[in-house]
């Protein structure tokens, strides 16, 4: 190899190492435990980690609010979620429009999928109570 290419073959190495972890997208879960109530309207609010492929954790206060035809208490105390769309763990903070539909009565499974921009979140659920309805609204991450 001539001198000047391997020159330039080590300039593009060093360049290539330093690009941030976060140029391309990584795979982020939550974990998570939220309880609530609704009577017309729904709130909920709860707490969770964010963990990502690239070793970044975050601790997260949730909030979820909504209306619509619907009625209930629940509590999800080993739920999961999963985003699409991440570059960074910041990405997943702000508030995802939410719609849904949900029936359970004691023991229970819910399943949501939301946007927020070109991040989504799925998330899944097992929990405990009763509820049934039709709800629109906004489900929140904040850093705790």
């Amino acid at each position: 190899m001539s001198r000047p290419l391997a020159v330039l073959s080590a300039a593009l190495l060093l360049a290539l190492a330093s690009v941030p972890a976060h140029a391309g997208t990584i795979t982020c879960k939550l974990d998570y435990s939220l309880s609530g109530w609704s009577v017309f309207y729904r709130t909920a609010s709860g707490e969770g980690t964010v963990h990502c492929s690239n070793g970044q954790r975050l601790a997260v206060r949730i909030d979820a609010k909504g209306g619509g035809l619907t009625f209930g208490k629940s509590r999800i105390t080993n739920g999961h979620g999963e985003f699409a769309g991440v570059h960074d763990i910041r990405d997943v903070l702000g508030t995802y429009a939410t719609a849904e539909a949900h029936a359970g009565a004691v023991k229970s499974r819910k399943a949501q999928a939301m946007t927020k921009g070109d991040v989504s979140l799925a998330l899944t659920g097992k929990g405990e109570g009763w509820d049934v309805g039709v709800a629109f609204g906004k489900f929140s991450l904040e850093a705790r």
